[in-house]
């Protein structure tokens, strides 16, 4: 079984932008322990990283017919992209969306997410751990 994890924009910056909303720990770092943990399971990781949206669009629309399930962290593009929701919704497939902060603790136009509604759940607040517990969350949800 194989599970991509989509990061998007400006998480390449993690482990130096903003450490005390983010964080001191660096993206490789959080994807090496995630997949880690998925050869635990008996599971390959794929992450990929991209700050552009249509790049994210297309690496979600080609996931349906090679990953079992998703794990998404949109960042900035969670208040602001119909294109990733669509992707999401399209590909069929069960995704965890993540956020390292809570953003219900954040500025105004964090609050709403347009990627949420079409995700199983969200992970929010819990630093690195939360791409940790949407794994295992995923997991359940994939081998009940």
């Amino acid at each position: 079984m194989k599970i991509l994890i989509v990061n998007g924009p400006n998480l390449n910056l993690l482990g130096t932008r903003e450490p005390t909303i983010y964080g001191a720990d660096t993206l490789d770092e959080i994807m090496n322990r995630v997949i880690d943990i998925g050869k635990t399971h008996g599971v390959e990781i794929v992450p990929y990283q991209s700050n552009i949206e249509g790049e994210l669009v297309s690496t979600i629309g080609q996931a349906r017919t090679q990953y079992a399930g998703i794990i998404i962290n949109p960042a900035a593009y969670t208040h602001t992209s119909v294109a990733i929701r669509d992707a999401i919704s399209a590909s069929g497939l069960p995704t965890v969306e993540v956020h390292l902060s809570n953003t219900h603790k954040r500025e105004e136009f964090r609050h709403v997410s347009l990627t949420a509604p079409v995700c199983v759940g969200q992970i929010m607040g819990f630093g690195a751990t939360g791409y940790e517990l949407a794994l295992l969350g995923l997991l359940r949800i994939l081998r009940p």
